[in-house]
């Protein structure tokens, strides 16, 4: 039980060092997580679109 509450008072005083990021932080990498996410499914969706022609094509 003393080894629980060492690491209870251990993982307070880590989290009180963490720099937690700004608001304008925050929405700038939303912004890169919502583009890059639509570009992904767009090259998957393109890649997705080449290889059913292809098939259709064979077939």
């Amino acid at each position: 039980m003393n080894k629980l509450a060492q690491f209870i008072r251990e993982s307070y005083a880590e989290l009180r060092k963490v720099v937690w990021p700004g608001r304008d932080d925050v929405i700038s990498s939303v912004k890169v997580v919502i583009v890059s996410t639509i570009i992904f499914a767009a090259v998957l969706g393109l890649v997705d679109v080449l290889l059913l022609l292809g098939v259709q094509a064979i077939f």
